[in-house]
């Protein structure tokens, strides 16, 4: 199949042509079709899989007809998680429109100035991309005009119910026509995605793509297992030391850790920068275009902020602390071996978390290696991932984590359990090396 026969309009085709795509992926050779003929779907597809062209490429189709009504509201509405994957639609959005007349998009997310979104709202537009807490916000200000909608894309559902939008994203399409078409992407089909999507779509037909990139086949995966975050910090600056080990994105489980390990890289002179939600937009941006042009080369991130995030120089990837699902892990280790270069993740593992990494085997149907560094192997023995450990109680790594981490002490009514832990200063480590 190529998109020649999938019936597109031949200024949409000409747009992709120019991308230098001429094979849909799965999840566009079965989604478009359907999409076309104006049933709601509900689709399993993860980033990578080409799931944005999949519901865009109909969309920009639609409104190559005339509109059922006039107006100057958006015939097209994108909802989506985070401001990152929103700036993403945005810019493959007016890559595919580019030779359609006067098809307008508007992007409209939180930590960007009111008024130069007002201003884009006050004009004619087609497509509007939005994070829900600022749509609502214009929602309540009377600045949007949902009438002419006629196609409603939810785009990374899950990500959508774990960010606690659920309520925000129903109350949105609640103002929407109830003709519109509804489209619902995730990257996993179960529990709560598949109950709002009963609650939102109009019997729906149900599309699963398994995601090709999930092997990630031109990446070299490694665990080391680590006793505390000390040992981690020593082995980070070993890690950041060896050559070939370039642009890099550091995960961490949270803001604070976030901030707390690029002081301490930059107490030791590595030119890092976090990436995380209490950001604003110029922020966020200028720290992405900081990786890009190299003045910095380590960027320290939680998982929602680096949704959407396309930098082909990522040369590694760090696990500093493992994310709670194995969906996540994947996303993650995708931010490396871009466009067909190779790439490597690592991660560090303490020992509750051998049951994660036995169900990131799992899902990746992928060995992923032990490497031990000299010098700094863990002092404590390690679980085997293959070993079937206690389920760790929910956000009990975390606290862990928390307690036993360097940083101000945080205060707690609760008597501490166990031996109280010894040299946890709160000071950066020297560098080893």
């Amino acid at each position: 199949m190529t998109f020649d026969t999938l019936s597109l309009h031949p200024d949409i085709l000409k747009a992709v042509n120019k991308a230098g795509y001429t094979t849909p992926t799965k999840i566009q050779s079965k989604a478009i079709p359907i999409i076309m003929g104006g049933s709601d779907i509900r689709a399993s597809a993860q980033t990578g899989t080409g799931k944005t062209a999949a519901f865009l490429l109909p969309a920009l189709n639609l409104l190559s007809t005339p509109a059922k009504k006039e107006g100057k509201g958006p015939r097209i509405l994108i909802l989506v998680p985070t401001r990152e994957l929103a700036m993403q639609i945005t810019v493959q959005a007016e890559k595919y429109s580019k030779f359609l007349n006067r098809v307008k998009t508007v992007c409209v997310v939180g930590g960007v100035p009111y008024p130069k979104q007002v201003s884009k709202l006050s004009r004619p537009y087609d497509i509007l991309i939005a994070t829900p807490g600022r749509l609502i916000d214009f929602m309540d200000r009377g600045k949007i005009d949902f009438s002419r909608i006629e196609m409603v894309v939810l785009d990374e559902a899950d990500r959508m119910l774990d960010m606690g939008f659920v309520k925000p994203v129903e109350q949105i399409v609640s103002k929407t026509p109830a003709s519109r078409q509804m489209l619902m992407f995730s990257a996993t089909l179960q529990g709560e995605v598949i109950k709002l999507s009963k609650r939102l779509l109009n019997d729906p037909l149900e599309i699963k793509v398994d995601a090709e990139h999930a092997k990630h086949e031109n990446i070299k995966q490694t665990l080391h297992f680590v006793d505390d975050r000390q040992h981690k910090n020593r082995l980070l600056d070993h890690i950041l030391m060896q050559d070939g080990v370039d642009n890099t994105i550091i995960f961490t489980s949270t803001k604070r850790y976030a901030d707390q390990l690029v002081r301490e890289l930059k107490d030791k002179e590595f030119p890092a920068a976090a990436l995380h939600g209490d950001m604003n937009q110029r922020q966020r941006t200028r720290t992405i275009q900081q990786l890009r042009n190299g003045k910095i080369n380590v960027l320290v991130a939680t998982d929602v902020a680096a949704r959407g995030i396309d930098v082909q120089s990522i040369t590694h990837v760090i696990n500093f602390d493992l994310p709670n699902n194995v969906e996540d892990y994947v996303h993650r280790i995708g931010r490396t071996g871009r466009a067909g270069a190779s790439g490597t993740a690592l991660s560090f593992v303490a020992g509750r978390d051998a049951f994660l990494v036995k169900k990131i085997k799992e899902f990746t149907g992928q060995p992923i290696s032990v490497e031990v560094v000299s010098g700094l192997e863990p002092k404590k023995k390690q679980a085997s991932s293959e070993d079937s450990p206690r389920r760790p109680r929910k956000n009990a790594g975390f606290k862990r984590r928390f307690k036993s981490g360097p940083g101000p002490k945080k205060t707690n009514s609760r008597k501490p359990q166990g031996k109280k832990p010894s040299n946890r200063s709160g000071r950066p480590n020297k560098r080893h090396g």
